[in-house]
């Protein structure tokens, strides 16, 4: 296919990863702070599944997915990149069996901040958004719980930019990736 290529996602990947690490850590500070201070209002739980899509992700994301896949023993490597191989863009996330995330750990930013009330600009205003069955019954939400997500968007842009550029593969910038692309360390510019 034109503009598609295989790049590696082997372990000199995840030396490029410090900063792609340090925003994940804020960014799960941040989403504890939140789910403590609201805990009672928030109906996401463990097996709560219906919003696990099938993604593309930034390649920085993508190779740490793919790191942390290879961490895992053989058997169960395999076996997720066989769920990858026949995984269609339309169907849920190729990570979801049996209501949870095989990679969990390693889940990405969008992944990980789901659910919470997301400030975003969208048709020319700011609104906040989040899952419908979240916080029902109060009447607003602290300034303090809602996490603005055109700003995390433009930090995880930088990100990516940083770990591109210092990635083996720095002449080929390749756009996003499927998770299941992901894993079985392939991308492609969409």
């Amino acid at each position: 296919m034109s503009g598609e290529r295989t790049i590696p996602m082997n372990e000199n990947r995840g030396e490029n990863l410090g900063n792609y690490r340090e925003l994940i850590s804020r960014v799960d500070e941040l989403c504890r702070c939140i789910e403590g201070g609201l805990r009672s209002s928030i109906v996401c739980r463990s097996g709560c599944d219906g919003c696990c899509r099938h993604l593309t992700l930034f390649p920085v994301e993508a190779a740490a997915l793919a790191t942390a896949l290879q961490e895992l023993p053989l058997p169960e490597r395999h076996r997720i990149q066989a769920r990858a191989r026949i995984t269609l863009p339309t169907d849920p996330c190729p990570l979801l069996e049996r209501h949870c995330c095989l990679l969990y750990g390693a889940r990405p930013l969008i992944c990980r901040t789901h659910g919470l009330p997301l400030l975003m600009t969208r048709d020319g205003s700011r609104q906040i958004d989040y899952c419908p069955l979240n916080f029902s019954g109060l009447a607003s939400l602290p300034g303090s719980a809602v996490i603005d997500l055109d700003r995390l968007n433009e930090t995880l842009v930088a990100v990516n930019l940083c770990f591109i550029s210092t990635a083996k593969e720095a002449a080929t910038r390749p756009g996003r990736i499927t998770i299941a692309r992901a894993l079985l360390g392939e991308s492609s510019s969409f």
